[in-house]
Order: C-alpha cells, then structure tokens, then sequence
C-alpha cells in the first residue's frame, strides 16, 4: 500500500476529533473522505502531512514511517488556499515546482502543459491578485500537480469551479488515477466522490 493509516487519534482540549481512524490507499485508487463540518476531515490531512501530530497512530508512506522526504512525493492542496497574490502565476509556478526539487526546465515545461490542459495560458502571466477565484483555484491545482507526485492530499479541491471546470478538474484526476496517481479526497460533492473514488471512509 502506498498510504497507510493506522489509529489515529487527535483530541483538542475536551474534545476528540478523531478516534482510531484506520485506512489504506494505494496507487492508482481513489479513496473520499466523508463527514459533517468538524467530522476531522481536514486534521486527518495535516496530520498525514505533517503539519499536525496526531496523539496516537502512526501514518506510513510506501512501507516507511511519514517523513519529510516523502512529502516530495505527495501533492497537497488544502482547503485554505495559499497563493503568493502580488507575484505572476507562472513565475510562483516554477518557484512552488523548484522548491519540490523539479529543475527549472522541467518545471517550465510541466506548466506549459497543464496550462494548455486547464485552459489558463492567456492568464499566465497575470498577477494572482488579478485573477477570479475559479482561475486562481486553477494555478492553486497546478501548483499540487507539476511535480507528478505520487499521491494527491485533496481538501475540497472543486471549491470555487464552476460546472464546467468542476468536470475539466473532475476528468484531469481521473487522468492522473488511471496513470497511478492515489488520490485522497475529502469533498462535499457527493456526485464526484461517487464517480471518482474506489471506496469511501466516514468519519
């Protein structure tokens, strides 16, 4: 399994968010992440991205304990969106890629393509400042995507789109799950986790 987690526990104050969560994802499979409003959707995905330590359980990637390493391995687009607004979308582009280790190169040609896939090429050079929230939302997801990771984090990924883009981002992960990409996928949209995803965990 790519992703594994095992008993995960988290408590704030009185109150515990989550008790004993287990799961895996492996490559190639979606999985949703279902709940209410405080369910603990999102501290189970800063805590699988290290940004937040669970009290108990442990969470491994590809067979090994996380670390900051594999976080070069996974894409992760949280719901809080956190562009650099005062700086062109292409530049922070190639800048969010080099900081995942992509050279320049490579990183400017893997923009080229998702900018032709999301239709976002006449806005490349806008600052993010100027853009509408359904193109910023675009370069948010390009952001998660150009260095190919091996397992997409998504928290409430088609926030913002519109139908239209909503079925576009819909399909590129599809795309991106057929080639063997995991996807980890906490959504309100019923409709895309049931089109999208192999197996469903509620929390």
């Amino acid at each position: 399994m790519l992703l594994e987690i095992n008993d995960i526990e988290k408590r704030f104050g009185d109150r515990q968010v989550l008790d004993g969560i287990s799961f895996t994802v492996d490559s190639g499979e979606a999985v949703a992440l279902l709940g209410s409003n405080g369910a603990g959707k999102t501290t189970l995905l800063r805590i699988i991205n290290r940004i937040i330590e669970p009290d108990a359980g442990e969470v491994f990637f590809d067979g090994r304990p996380m670390d900051r390493q594999a976080l070069e391995f996974i894409g992760y687009l949280p719901e809080e969106r956190g562009l650099y607004r005062h700086m062109p979308a292409d530049r922070q582009l190639v800048y969010l890629a080099r900081l995942k280790g992509m050279p320049r190169n490579q990183a400017e040609e893997a923009m080229t393509q998702w900018f032709e896939r999301l239709k976002v090429g006449d806005w490349s050079h806008r600052y993010v400042n100027k853009l509408s929230k359904g193109m910023q939302q675009k370069i948010q997801f390009i952001a998660t995507v150009i260095h190919s990771p091996r397992l997409l984090i998504l928290d409430e990924p088609f926030s913002g789109f519109d139908s239209d883009n909503a079925t576009m981002l819909k399909q590129e992960l599809l795309r991106l799950k057929s080639e063997g990409t995991a996807i980890l996928l906490s959504t309100h949209n019923l409709q895309a986790a049931d089109e999208m995803c192999d197996k469903t965990i509620r929390l």
